[in-house]
């Protein structure tokens, strides 16, 4: 899918409701407020099955002390049918689509298996304890003949041209064998910014960012990815087979954000 059909992609669910896979979900916005010192509300798209269906996370309560961000490597019909498969106990409550907004799967407090198999400090201890957010975004791109960004799905799925640089990053060396990242919007950064204001805040976890060094590696032992309380990325706990939440996300604009909310 082109990147200037996304906007286009993302309202048609909004209007209907209806994913990729052609079930429907009942959409209710809910506002709540933040409760920091800043304070303010947050406005969430409550997104659950017409036909009730709680397989895909573990209604389970275990208490909260990281939060990890991700991105889908899709779009935003496809990332909810993705989400909510039966019976997978893979997914995560919140998906923030690129018109900034966002999709509450579940319940937060609950969890399902978003780090997957062979994640440093453990699949289940790790999962259980952390909020998952995915962002809605492709992921890495590829170069093929004409100066033509395909994605990862194959050499027909344009997503841009080269001289359409708002759409993504070229790297100056690759990260996990790849150079040209998607771009995330400045809607999906305000509302992460908000979101991670109002989880922080309800489930007193620390605003503490994975350091600088540390973004973009694998945390060194299970004792380092167990102790870590704060807010970190997918590629913490995965050495390969992941790139979330990549080289083309604003660490800084996130930081800087969190901040303001302090």
């Amino acid at each position: 899918m082109k990147a200037s059909s996304i906007p286009n992609h993302e309202s048609t669910f909004r209007q209907t409701g209806i994913d990729s896979s052609g079930t429907k979900f009942i959409l209710t916005e809910e506002t709540v407020n933040i409760s920091d010192k800043v304070g303010g509300k947050i406005t969430l798209v409550d997104c659950r099955r017409e036909v009730a269906d709680d397989s895909y996370f573990l209604s389970e309560e275990h208490e909260k002390e990281r939060i990890v961000l991700h991105h889908t490597a899709g779009y935003l019909k496809g990332d909810i049918a993705q989400l909510s498969r039966r019976g997978t106990e893979v997914s995560v409550p919140f998906v923030i689509s690129r018109s900034g907004h966002i999709y509450n799967l579940w319940k937060s407090k609950y969890w399902s298996y978003h780090l997957g198999p062979g994640a440093v400090g453990g699949n289940t201890y790790g999962s259980q304890r952390s909020i998952g957010i995915e962002l809605s975004n492709i992921g890495f791109l590829r170069k093929k003949t004409g100066g033509l960004l395909h994605t990862m799905y194959g050499l027909d799925d344009i997503y841009c041209t080269e001289a359409e640089t708002a759409y993504y990053q070229k790297l100056p060396s690759a990260y996990r064998g790849e150079v040209y990242y998607a771009k995330f919007t400045s809607a999906q950064y305000n509302a992460l910014v908000m979101l991670l204001r109002y989880l922080t805040t309800r489930f007193k976890i620390p605003r503490t960012l994975v350091s600088p060094e540390k973004r973009f590696k694998v945390f060194g032992t299970s004792e380092e990815a167990q102790n870590f309380k704060g807010i970190c990325s997918h590629v913490n706990f995965r050495a390969s087979g992941k790139w979330d939440i990549g080289p083309a996300f604003e660490w800084d604009r996130v930081a800087k954000g969190l901040k303001m909310g302090q």
